[in-house]
């Protein structure tokens, strides 16, 4: 077997094809674990006896430490070599998941879930900014990016499908256990075919990522206990104040370093910094839906955690199809009139889920805004990503790579934690004024579903917002590169 790989890995063409398709795969991997685990979370809270509100710390601990360290991870594989820096990510997240799978109780399953966020970081940055570099800008860099975000895209909602099949035919804890043979095939088969890239003479901002780490943490941290304990809770108002403090600190830290983890000259550019707002507030309105749709499914209508996970089938599809056409679409329409016809069957989508009720089924008020959503985000990322990512010198591709998915870990941890916060002042109302004539259970199917319908709400707000930035900062004009600009800070770095 490995005879016949190092054969292929001798032949320049099929090499670089195979190494995409083993980064893609471990990319799979990592973006199937920030959903896969959403469709067991039912059984997670039964078992490891969660409370609601702190349940969203299984998906949160993930996503914050993915986010966090995203921004240390790109610049660990410029200064380091970006194939040993994905390769100790996946091991690290392979670890991880071993743990996390094996856990027996909600502390070690916690932990384990922030040290897969931090091998993600490691790992998925390298993909990216491989990318970037491999592929000339222009219509062969959007249709690598066409199979890069179909990845991403249809990933997060494959995870919810498959989540369910597992879940259902074997237990919550083979939706962690599933990594481990394919990050250890990954770690055995990418240093055949994944070369090493040349190393920049640099050191590691600290300063900045344990800043921008330890304040979006607070952040997120102050949002989930508002949402666990309400705006009584004073520890939360001071962890509100650290982070502002300490994201002051971050930006204040950046504009001064002579090697900053997150270069400030990558949002000079209105378009740019407008895509990562964009990509920020859509995810946040996103990852919401992925959490209070499969328990909606679940508790509110009824569906088994395989049923549920088959209910996102279509969308899945829908997103795959549509990710795949938006580099065809690109050339004849441009990228911010496409992202524009994307966004109406987003915004549409969440504000149709926003009036959920326990009468609501499955075809009649779910299906119709899934597909909605599907064929929405589909035409949208393509484009966005080609914004984020245009013009960026080769210098400054492994920091603009992590931005964008540091757009999308954080959107989505800080997206998820308010949502949160909302159901739970919402669904605490309506506990607090029952409706007359039901039942106990038919009352706790009410308070469930009023209070993710004002989630759904907030995630059509959200998107709206999305829409009119794009609209307002998104230019279609060619973004140039500011060469002379690295260049100099580049010579300013070597030679102290």
């Amino acid at each position: 077997m490995l005879s016949s790989l190092r054969a292929r890995a001798a032949h320049p063409s099929s090499r670089a094809g195979v190494a995409l398709a083993i980064m893609l795969s471990a990319q799979l991997m990592i973006i199937l674990d920030a959903t896969v685990v959403s469709i067991a979370l039912p059984r997670i809270l039964t078992g490891l006896h969660f409370s609601t509100t702190n349940l969203s710390w299984v998906m949160n601990g993930y996503l914050l430490t993915f986010g966090g360290l995203l921004l240390l991870g790109g610049r660990a594989g410029d200064i380091l070599g970006r194939r040993r820096v994905f390769l100790a990510g996946i091991g690290l997240f392979t670890l991880a998941s071993l743990a996390g799978g094996l856990s027996t109780s909600a502390g070690l399953l916690l932990a384990a879930r922030a040290m897969q966020g931090a091998g993600g970081a490691l790992a998925a940055p390298a993909v990216l900014a491989l990318i970037v570099t491999s592929f000339p800008e222009g219509r062969e860099r959007t249709r690598a990016l066409g199979i890069y975000m179909g990845v991403i895209t249809g990933g997060s909602s494959l995870g919810l499908v498959l989540g369910g099949v597992i879940t259902e035919w074997l237990s919550w804890r083979w939706v962690l256990f599933i990594n481990v043979p394919i990050g250890a095939a990954v770690v055995a088969i990418a240093p055949l075919f994944v070369a090493e890239t040349p190393r920049q003479f640099g050191r590691f901002d600290l300063a900045g990522a344990l800043t921008s780490t330890a304040g979006v943490a607070l952040l997120v941290y102050g949002f989930v206990s508002v949402a666990a304990d309400g705006w009584d809770d004073h520890l939360a108002f001071g962890a509100f104040g650290a982070a502002v403090v300490l994201l002051a600190l971050f930006f204040a830290v950046e504009a001064r370093a002579s090697q900053p983890i997150t270069p400030l000259r990558l949002f000079a550019d209105v378009s740019r910094s407008g895509s990562f707002a964009v990509r920020l507030l859509l995810i946040a309105g996103m990852f919401g839906v992925f959490y209070f749709l499969t328990q909606f499914l679940q508790r509110v209508i009824g569906f088994s955690p395989l049923r549920a996970g088959l209910a996102f089938l279509p969308m899945t599809a829908a997103l795959f199809v549509m990710s795949r056409a938006a580099p065809r679409l690109m050339p004849r329409l441009g990228a911010k009139p496409l992202m524009i016809v994307g966004m109406l069957p987003v915004v549409t989508s969440l504000a149709w889920l926003s009036r959920v009720s326990p009468a609501t089924g499955y075809w009649s008020g779910v299906f119709g805004p899934m597909m909605l959503l599907g064929i929405g985000m589909g035409l949208v990322f393509v484009p966005l990503t080609t914004t984020s990512l245009a013009g960026v010198a080769p210098a400054d591709s492994g920091a603009a790579s992590s931005m964008v998915n540091v757009m999308q870990q954080v959107g989505g941890a800080l997206g998820l934690a308010v949502l949160v916060v909302v159901y739970g002042t919402a669904s605490r109302d309506a506990a607090r004024h029952p409706l007359p004539g039901l039942t106990a259970a038919a009352q706790g199917r009410h308070v469930l579903a009023h209070g993710m319908a004002s989630a759904f709400g907030l995630s059509a707000i959200l998107s709206a917002c999305s829409l009119l930035l794009i609209i307002a900062l998104i230019r279609t004009r060619r973004l140039v590169p500011q060469r002379a600009t690295v260049r100099e800070e580049e010579r300013a770095a070597a030679s102290q």
